[in-house]
């Protein structure tokens, strides 16, 4: 038996579908062999028993356990049409046994309640480097591994640039893609005053550059023409350096903080969070407790960003494999959701390299159910809470988050993802002869992916059906 009382070659030897379906709803579920060999005779009579994954074994406890008991037919193909209402939200499994009560098979599916059935999930990963940084891979390179890997959606977020994610959404606009890519950067304001904020802020989905508002690497490299520095070709006039050092004077005198909390960061990151609401994006606290040499924000400005809402979501699962940040960073989050401070969270990989001799590449990401895959229902979605963070450091992976969403994240994990990475995988190497084939390759690729356009949108819609 695998970690599931089912068995671990369901996906291999039988189509269950759909795998998720609504609580409180009359539910039709198909079983079909794929496998290759019979385990039901066609035409014979089996026992069918539906079990509620956390109301105990019907064995042990037959009065929680047992939803309902009955006499099915097999099909002529060897499965089962099965009808029934799922009471409440939580994972099922479908047991079928012979007349003498020996067990054969089971088989899982997932009922959810009212708010998750309009939403969807949709992993990926709001935290990326490429070339235009410290990266290893092109915006076109990295954009195409994402996919193989088996993400819907990501950000190009490369340290005080966002140009690179145009590049990244430039080259998938004329693909037959359903990638979301996601405008995005690492916001690293050059100095003011001579005082530099090292408090790394991620702006996931902004529709403008906050890096390139002011003096620094963005602008040295490609200049302030609105094109380069928004999506839309519309942002704010960049400022001198005079404006940006008078700006971050009078922030830092109105501010006010506990003491021992230094005024100037506090300041800039309040600001800086604020501007990307104003950009319509999405303002992540990255990795508080990673190590660079000491912990990377001092714990009374934390205390200060958790306790004033200061950020949109923290990054509660990143890109490192050593306990003290993401065994910190979870044990905070959950900490401060007991002393009252609740905040979304999101996991991201920070990755600077998607080859696969890279140990580190996407080890962390995340899961949003959202209503489409576009950048502002994730958006939306995230602010709402309704996104698991995880990591894949080990084989032994781990999810944070609401209770009640990992559960239903580590179902889809291991009986949906596993099929939407493989449809994933073969388009992201398309995508990638796209990026770097000759001429007659890329025609080629062109050609197979609008093929293949819409087989994963096909796939959500057979095995999550609402």
């Amino acid at each position: 038996m695998g970690q599931y009382y089912w068995h671990p070659d369901i996906l291999e030897e039988y189509d269950v579908f759909p795998l998720v379906t609504a609580c409180g709803k009359e539910s039709r579920m198909t079983i079909r062999p794929t496998g290759g060999r019979q385990i039901f005779v066609p035409g014979k009579e089996y026992q069918l028993e539906v079990c509620a994954f956390e109301q105990g074994e019907p064995l042990y406890f037959p009065l929680s356990g047992s939803f309902k008991k009955e006499t099915i037919r097999a099909n002529q193909e060897g499965g089962f049409e099965v009808t029934h209402l799922f009471s409440s939200e939580q994972a099922y499994y479908l047991r079928f046994s012979d007349p003498d009560g020996n067990i054969l098979y089971e088989y899982p599916v997932y009922a959810v309640n009212d708010d998750l059935q309009k939403r969807y999930p949709f992993w990926g990963d709001l935290h990326l480097h490429t070339t235009c940084s410290d990266g290893a891979q092109t915006p076109e390179v990295m954009t195409a591994d994402c996919r193989a890997h088996g993400y819907d959606f990501l950000a190009i977020t490369d340290h005080r640039r966002y140009y690179p994610s145009l590049r990244a959404i430039d080259f998938c606009r004329n693909l037959p893609t359903e990638l979301c890519v996601c405008p995005g950067e690492e916001v690293q304001l050059s100095a003011a005053n001579g005082r530099i904020n090292d408090v790394h802020i991620i702006n996931f989905g902004g529709e403008y550059s906050i890096n390139a508002l002011f003096p620094g690497e963005q602008r040295s490299e490609v200049g302030t023409d609105p094109a380069i520095r928004s999506l839309f070709g519309k942002c704010p006039e960049a400022c001198s350096q005079e404006a940006y050092n008078a700006l971050m004077t009078r922030l830092t005198e109105e501010i006010r903080v506990p003491a021992g909390v230094d005024p100037y960061p506090a300041a800039s990151c309040k600001w800086i969070f604020e501007e990307i609401r104003k950009a319509g994006g999405l303002g992540i606290l990255a990795h508080p407790y990673w190590l660079n040499n000491v912990f990377h924000i001092p714990a009374g400005l934390l205390d200060y960003l958790v306790e004033n809402r200061i950020f949109d979501a923290m990054e509660v699962l990143g890109g490192e494999r050593y306990f003290e940040q993401n065994g910190f960073q979870t044990i905070r989050y959950y900490e401060d959701k007991a002393r009252g401070f609740c905040y979304p969270i999101v996991g991201a990989s920070d990755s600077h390299s998607s080859l696969p001799t890279n140990p580190d590449r996407f080890i962390s990401s995340s899961i949003v159910f959202a209503r489409k895959n576009t950048r502002e229902e994730l958006i939306s979605a995230i602010r709402e809470c309704y996104c698991v963070a995880m990591d894949t450091i080990s084989r032994e992976y781990r999810m944070v988050g609401d209770l009640r969403l990992v559960k239903y994240a580590d179902f889809l994990w291991q009986y949906y993802f596993p099929r939407h990475n493989e449809l994933c995988q073969e388009e992201g190497r398309l995508i990638r002869v796209c990026a770097t084939g000759r001429e007659e390759e890329k025609e080629e690729a062109r050609a197979l992916l609008q093929k293949m356009y819409g087989r994963v949108a096909r796939l959500r819609e057979k095995y999550i059906a609402f």
